[in-house]
């Protein structure tokens, strides 16, 4: 379970974040391209929180591919 303590601070405010534990497999990138992205660390983080109903569908994709839980949603 993705950990709101340890959120990336790259996070766009809102109830889809990766937290500290991403490993950067890239999996919620390829679940979700138009909300999730990488940094220069190689750490995952949401750069727009989801508007439409397929960007919410994607972001819940991402949360349940990630191999170590590293994607909350607070919603």
């Amino acid at each position: 379970m993705a950990d709101k303590n340890g959120k990336n601070p790259k996070n766009a405010p809102g109830p889809f974040y990766a937290d500290s534990t991403c490993i950067g497999c890239e999996a919620c990138v390829s679940e979700a391209p138009e909300n999730f992205k990488m940094d220069e660390e190689n750490l995952a983080y949401v750069f727009k929180q989801p508007i439409e109903p397929g960007e919410k569908t994607a972001c819940l994709s991402a949360l349940e591919a990630c191999p170590v839980q590293a994607i909350g949603d607070d919603a």
